[in-house]
């Protein structure tokens, strides 16, 4: 894109909605499912996904900041950076839904809200001379936690229909609301950027008409795009 697009100066492939890097991997994965890995047995597929673990172990401990950071431009070494990233947790999952049989847990919902808030809030690890550390850290929290956390959330049990329900729509409008909140968050970065000195009291109605509307607009292009879509896709190459 010309450099006049690139708002926040990352060189984004997309940089009117960034989050759009990872969708093109996820094409790049699912196009590589397509046309053989879906093939794949389950031990050719697990020594396929191991492969993509110790590559993505080898990215995180030996780049110079010690994460998994990175994916967003088109270039060959960020290219590398972003099918890194998204071979092992997209055949990760393949290969777990094939094996793992869910169980009945009690407070699934619980154990898999702490388990990623521990991970997310954990500082990073090694400090600037032992940057290793902290890739060590999200190779074993990308690799043996998220997984563990797609089965505790798998295996919970919800007891209401109204909570199945919640669940229900809180799941059909993940993938809308992760492709259309980055460009609202614009807005929103904005305001506060042009509002030197704002208050939690003052930022907080705005930051929650932020959620509302990247919540509505999600709806709304489930309903309107998403479906219609996939049904027509579905009429036609049934």
């Amino acid at each position: 894109v010309p450099l006049s697009l690139d708002i926040r100066g990352w060189e984004e492939m997309h940089p009117l909605n960034s989050v759009g890097w990872s969708l093109f991997f996820e094409y790049v994965a699912n196009i590589l499912y397509a046309i053989g890995i879906r093939k794949f047995s389950n031990k050719t597929l697990g020594v396929f996904v191991f492969i993509a673990a110790v590559a993505l172990t080898h990215f995180a401990v030996t780049n110079s900041n010690g994460d998994v950071s990175g994916g967003w431009t088109l270039n060959l070494a960020q290219v590398r950076v972003g099918i890194t990233r998204t071979i092992f947790p997209f055949f990760a999952g393949l290969l777990l839904s094939r094996l793992a049989k869910p169980t009945r847990i009690k407070n699934a919902f619980l154990w898999c809200s702490l388990m990623v808030a521990i991970v997310l809030y954990m500082p990073r690890i090694g400090g600037a001379d032992n940057v290793w550390l902290n890739g060590i850290y999200e190779s074993f929290s990308i690799i043996i936690i998220f997984p563990l956390i797609v089965y505790l959330g798998a295996s919970g049990v919800v007891q209401t229909s109204a909570g199945k329900k919640v669940c229900k729509f809180l799941g059909d409008i993940s993938y809308p609301l992760y492709l259309v909140h980055y460009p609202i968050i614009y807005f929103y970065v904005a305001w506060i950027s042009n509002n030197k000195g704002t208050t939690i009291v003052q930022a907080w109605p705005y930051a929650l008409s932020i959620l509302i509307g990247s919540i509505v607009l999600a709806y709304f292009s489930l309903k309107w795009y998403d479906e219609p879509v996939r049904k027509w896709l579905r009429q036609k190459w049934s």
